[in-house]
C-alpha cells in the first residue's frame, strides 16, 4: 500500500486535527515520523512541514473531504 501526502502543515496541532478529521470520516491517515515531528522543536521547519498521508486509493476522496466547506449545526 503506497501512502501519499494529502496535507502538510507546520503546526503539530493542525496536522493532528486533520488526521483526526480524516480518521473520523473513515479514512486511514498516517503521520510519518510523528514522534520526531511532535518531540523535536523546529522539526517541521527543517523538513518542510509535517505530512498527513493516506493510502493512494483514498487520496482524491480525502482531498475532497478536506476541501469541503465546514457545515455548522443548526443549533448554533
Amino acid at each position: 500500500m503506497k501512502l501519499v501526502t494529502v496535507f502538510t502543515g507546520l503546526n503539530p496541532a493542525d496536522t493532528q486535527l486533520v488526521r483526526s478529521r480524516l480518521e473520523a470520516a473513515g479514512f486511514a491517515p498516517f503521520i510519518p515520523n510523528e514522534n520526531s515531528a511532535l518531540g523535536t522543536e523546529g522539526y517541521s521547519l527543517a523538513v518542510g512541514g509535517i505530512r498527513v498521508q493516506v493510502p493512494e486509493d483514498q487520496l482524491s476522496a480525502a482531498k475532497e473531504f478536506l476541501d469541503a466547506p465546514d457545515v455548522k449545526s443548526s443549533a448554533e
